[in-house]
């Protein structure tokens, strides 16, 4: 009996549930592993597509800014002369936004996302035909052909707009064959601003002396003294003159946030606003420049906790207002 008892004999209840024990734990602790990878993978992930978004938007946008009042010299055709009385080639609003089809920047809209700004570029194009020879493009990619007169001057146009789901647009406006379109270029935008860098020398040497918004560039237009015999000759005497033509350089800056389910595992210890061109600025400026800086609680609750990122470019313009 005892032999038999020996050779049938197993784990004890004891054993069992000691052993089940052990191997939930080794279980539990291989998925907690198991899953703060996965979410390392996806922190990461998401950290490096605001990253792209980001490089790619100042790409973009620095290389608009940079074809701005662009003339063909090397043409075998005589470019358009640029006359004193022609419209600048860089504007901007502060606080607006635009419609799809609207023309221009005619028409801007109030309520902009969170106070972003518009920038508007024109340039002369280079090619015959609608498309050009495609070596200036807008800032949808399109070919821009060279221009027979200042007013058909290609135009590049950045703004913010809320997609169909309520996300943040960063949009380019451009001028087509059928008239006017505007894409999204990214998406995640909860703020874009605009400096224009002021040459106060005279004679203007090119090089900024200070930064201000669109307003103050309007303000100082409205307060200048035009002479002219009518409507019309003191607008001439406006485009000779304005503060416009006196933009040697552009600063952009723009506040994007991750997607939906990447959130933001510091942000009760975050940042409570965001200062899109820094705290100096957004101290002494604020108050007038709606959207430089941008509270956390502000923002939708649905989108508070998500990653986000502050970036920020300085552009020189190339080409000279005449």
């Amino acid at each position: 009996m005892n032999t038999v008892l020996r050779r049938h004999r197993g784990m004890s209840l004891v054993e069992l549930l000691v052993a089940l024990s052990l191997g939930a734990l080794l279980m539990l602790a291989a998925s907690s592993v198991l899953l703060a990878a996965s979410g390392s993978y996806g922190d990461q992930s998401a950290s490096a597509r605001l990253d792209d978004n980001g490089r790619y938007a100042l790409d973009t946008i620095a290389r608009a800014v940079r074809q701005t009042a662009y003339v063909n010299w090397d043409s075998s055709a005589a470019p358009v002369a640029h006359a004193a009385h022609d419209s600048a080639n860089i504007a901007g609003l502060d606080a607006r936004s635009l419609g799809k089809n609207s023309e221009g920047i005619s028409g801007a809209l109030p309520g902009a996302l969170y106070g972003s700004d518009v920038l508007a570029l024109r340039y002369y194009g280079a090619g015959k035909e609608e498309g050009g020879d495609g070596s200036v493009l807008n800032c949808a990619g399109f070919g821009v052909g060279a221009a027979q007169t200042q007013a058909q001057r290609g135009w590049s146009i950045f703004y913010v707009a809320q997609g169909a789901d309520g996300e943040g647009e960063l949009r380019c406006k451009y001028r087509g064959a059928n008239g006017w379109g505007a894409d999204a270029i990214i998406r995640g935008v909860d703020g874009f601003q605009v400096l224009y860098g002021l040459d106060t020398d005279m004679p203007p040497d090119g090089v900024a002396n200070r930064y201000v918004n669109a307003s103050a560039l309007d303000a100082f237009d409205a307060a200048l003294v035009l002479v002219g015999a009518d409507a019309a000759a003191r607008q001439r005497d406006l485009y000779r003159r304005t503060h416009w033509k006196r933009v040697a350089g552009v600063r952009v800056a723009l506040l994007l946030h991750g997607e939906a389910g990447q959130a933001d595992k510091m942000a009760e210890l975050g940042p409570a606003q965001f200062d899109l061109f820094g705290k100096t600025y957004a101290e002494a400026h604020g108050a007038g420049d709606t959207g430089v800086r941008i509270a956390r609680t502000a923002l939708p609750a649905a989108t508070r906790s998500r990653l986000r990122q502050l970036v920020q470019t300085s552009i020189v313009l190339r080409n000279g207002p005449v």
